[in-house]
């Protein structure tokens, strides 16, 4: 079985990679050998781990001629796994859309051409549509509209790769075409990254210590799902071992609401905050570039909806190992030590 993943470094990129390696070394169920290809706009060290499980190749998915060199290298793939995403800049959307909405156009123009059976694509809890934050959130199945988040960009934009997949679908009905919705993924070793993508460089992130005495100052609309990296990579992996159609949602349980998340900073307890005033600061300092999310990410925090899991737990037989709560500890640990992934850049998984 032969692998492709683009966008095979970061956060979700190593975690996918680190599964690949022990189903290469496993085997797969029908004991065919896995073979891994990775793809990324900046190659890493192959001669470090998890990077060494996989062959390289240097495309840029927005380039011009990106389908030309993707469908290169899907030739004779049993599956494209779709990871690469650009959280960054939020200060220049033309970019971020020329990653995440035209690369997700050429990677699938890219398997067509190619003659690959099945792509399994990186979407996310962000392109549900919000739901009413005063009312109580019953949660979701696939079936929620995936229309996105207007107020946000990295919402429009995956819900904008839900109406292409929609579309490749109906075109190419030969290719299988998975798509995982995970909620906030979180690992220690991604705790830089995660630090440079959300809260800029000038937050040191030794930060976390200073909490202890402190209260977490959230909005009470804030109630979102997590899920630790490795049982979203062990999801994309049954997705592909199964040859799994559609959409799953993917994450761990209990729902983080903010006492749950002070608990797992370290921090005293929660403080309610009002919403207008987390969303004005945010785009203030915003603004003033002094730090790089927009208020999107609030507003995404506040609204996205609850998931219920009941689909990947019967198609894929998956189930987290870790408790949303131990994975975002964990994160937290790496903001402490400093944790980084080996090659974090600006694609994302």
């Amino acid at each position: 079985m032969r692998i492709v993943v683009v966008g095979g470094t970061g956060n979700v990129g190593t975690a996918v990679l680190r599964r690949l390696a022990a189903a290469r070394l496993e085997g797969s169920g029908d004991g065919i050998p896995v073979q891994v290809v990775g793809v990324a706009r900046r190659l890493p060290d192959a001669r470090v781990a998890p990077y060494d499980a996989a062959v390289w190749h240097a495309v840029d998915v927005g380039a011009d001629d990106a389908v030309e060199q993707l469908t290169a290298v899907f030739r004779g793939a049993d599956a494209v796994v779709h990871l690469a995403w650009a959280l960054q800049p939020t200060h220049d959307i033309p970019a971020q859309y020329r990653t995440n909405v035209l690369g997700t156009a050429n990677v699938l123009e890219a398997v067509a051409d190619a003659g690959v059976r099945q792509v399994v694509v990186a979407s996310s809890v962000g392109t549900y549509r919000g739901v009413d934050v005063d009312g109580k959130r019953a949660p979701v199945d696939e079936s929620w509209p995936a229309d996105g988040i207007p107020t946000a960009t990295y919402s429009i934009h995956k819900a904008a790769n839900e109406a292409a997949m929609d579309e490749f679908s109906a075109r190419h009905p030969e290719v299988v075409v998975t798509r995982l919705r995970p909620g906030l993924i979180f690992q220690r070793d991604a705790a830089a990254e995660i630090r440079g993508l959300f809260l800029g460089h000038l937050v040191p992130m030794s930060i976390v210590r200073w909490g202890r005495w402190a209260l977490l100052p959230l909005p009470l609309p804030f109630v979102f799902q997590a899920v630790h990296a490795d049982d979203v990579a062990d999801a994309y992996w049954r997705a592909v071992e199964r040859k799994a159609d559609g959409a799953f949602n993917i994450a761990a349980s209990p729902v983080l609401n903010p006492p749950r998340m002070a608990r797992a900073f370290g921090m005293l307890g929660a403080v309610r905050v009002p919403m207008w005033l987390i969303r004005g600061i945010v785009t203030l300092t915003w603004r003033l570039r002094l730090q790089p999310t927009d208020a999107g990410w609030v507003d995404i925090a506040a609204q996205v909806p609850v998931m219920r899991t009941d689909r990947a737990r019967s198609v894929l037989g998956w189930e987290a190992r870790h408790t949303s709560e131990d994975a975002l500890r964990e994160l937290v640990a790496g903001f402490a030590d400093g944790a980084r992934v080996p090659a974090s850049g600006p694609l994302q998984g």
